[in-house]
């Protein structure tokens, strides 16, 4: 499994970003997949995940309702809209692919949001 985020760049306090996460196969289609993102000096945190189905989805606090994660299992592809942008989402951003006993974790794609 290849997890390969995109989508970051540097955008302005308000705006917005799309990230993807593909996978290259399509073993993700049947896992849990999860935006984390990690700044330097703090833990890795977690932003939003999405069943296997797309079903059932679960966002951080700090998300207040400005992000949407997504999925289409046709594309094995992962998405997070981001919107109302804030300095602090500043972060790298990765995807993550989990089930029983196994873990995958992708390159992240680097957001800057400026003030």
């Amino acid at each position: 499994v290849q997890l390969q985020a995109s989508g970051g760049g540097l955008v302005q306090a308000g705006g917005s970003l799309r990230l993807s996460c593909v996978d290259s196969g399509s073993t993700v289609r049947a896992m849990t997949v999860a935006w984390q993102r990690q700044t330097p000096g703090k833990q890795r945190e977690l932003v939003a995940s999405i069943t296997a189905t797309g079903v059932n989805t679960r966002y951080a606090d700090f998300v207040e309702g400005r992000f949407t994660i997504s999925r289409e299992n046709a594309k094995n592809t992962v998405f997070l809209e981001m919107n109302s942008l804030k300095p602090e989402d500043t972060a790298v951003y990765l995807c993550v692919a989990y089930g029983p006993g196994v873990l995958y974790t992708g390159q992240g794609t680097q957001v800057t949001v400026s003030s």
